[in-house]
């Protein structure tokens, strides 16, 4: 049996040529196979930096290679869906960026083209599969904290370039979308169930149209998650998790290094620095381990890292919040 799954990457995006195919190509399970841009020359230069062996003029010439079993898509957000679906209809699975749609109705549709075809698809929130998450989630479940009551994140970055796609409305841009999606996704992971109602504020940038800061509260069963987003603030980033025993922090929760251990820090008062307990996370890159928790769920036929039910639940929150931010009061969230 073949231990590796061979992929082809949809685009020749930043976050492919920069971080994800890099990572992948030091993956135990994962082997970057091709590549396809709607320009050949730059794909072949990308090909060739990357050591990729094969690269297409088209993205309909990678998804008739019958070699490749698995697609990342990194294109813009507003063609997540439409590739996403022509992936599956071409009979490879996919891990697509985030967010995989803008909204829950297309998630609803891709889900069916899942459902119809076989294939397993994952959106790819990579700090999923990162091991100071599990490491954060492994200690809220046993209870080390005692129970978990409130969840405190922060995510920012300073970004005016007008060619900039996350600055435009029509292809998904601004924060929430971009960044805010994250303490969403973990805050859920960590309460391990659904916001029942949201509230959110939003100051749009007079010249994008599209979210620059946005605050929001988000209302569980077990207690609320407050988060920050930015796209026009000072880089800065971190989750606190309140339990009734103990406080939990990460320290770099989504931009998290590859050359340099994570921590977590336990705190059970108001104390100094040298009195906290630090859980160091040994050395990785998340998307190596995205990429290989992926391929084993193609070679063992298990449950993706991210499903899309997860998904769909995701997108809710995000569209209960927008929906917040125009009426100005608390909106349900409806999946």
């Amino acid at each position: 049996m073949n231990t590796k799954i061979k992929w082809g990457i949809l685009g020749t995006a930043k976050i492919a040529t920069a971080q994800v195919i890099p990572a992948m190509q030091k993956g135990k399970y994962s082997e970057i196979s091709a590549i396809a841009s709607r320009n050949i020359i730059k794909c072949r230069e990308v090909a060739k930096n990357l050591n990729i062996p094969t690269a297409y003029g088209s993205y309909e010439e990678l998804l008739a290679d019958k070699d490749i079993s698995a697609i990342y898509i990194p294109l813009p957000n507003h063609l997540h869906v439409e590739w996403s679906i022509k992936c599956m209809e071409a009979g490879k699975h996919v891990l697509c960026e985030k967010p995989l749609a803008l909204n829950t109705k297309d998630i609803r549709k891709i889900i069916e083209v899942r459902d119809r075809t076989g294939m397993k698809l994952s959106e790819a929130f990579m700090v999923r599969s990162h091991p100071q998450w599990l490491k954060a989630k492994e200690i809220v479940s046993e209870g080390t904290i005692g129970k978990l009551k409130s969840i405190q994140g922060f995510f920012s970055y300073f970004n005016r370039d007008t060619d900039n796609i996350r600055n435009n409305p029509e292809y998904g841009g601004g924060s929430i979308w971009d960044i805010g999606c994250y303490p969403i996704n973990t805050s859920r992971f960590l309460f391990n169930e659904e916001p029942t109602r949201v509230v959110a504020l939003i100051e749009n940038d007079p010249d994008f149209k599209v979210d620059r800061l946005a605050s929001a509260i988000l209302d569980f069963p077990s207690g609320q998650a407050v988060f920050t987003s930015a796209t026009q603030l000072s880089p800065y980033q971190r989750m606190n998790l309140f339990g009734t025993k103990k406080h939990l922090e990460i320290e770099i929760p989504f931009n998290s290094p590859t050359e340099e251990t994570t921590r977590i820090f336990l705190n059970e008062s108001v104390t100094r620095d040298e009195n906290r307990e630090i859980v160091e996370i040994e050395t990785c890159d998340q998307y190596t381990h995205q990429g290989d928790n992926f391929s084993l769920a193609i070679l063992n036929n298990t449950a993706v890292p991210v499903p899309l039910e997860d998904s769909l639940l995701n997108t809710a929150v995000i569209s209960a919040l927008f929906r917040s931010a125009e009426s100005g009061k608390w909106e349900d969230v409806i999946s």
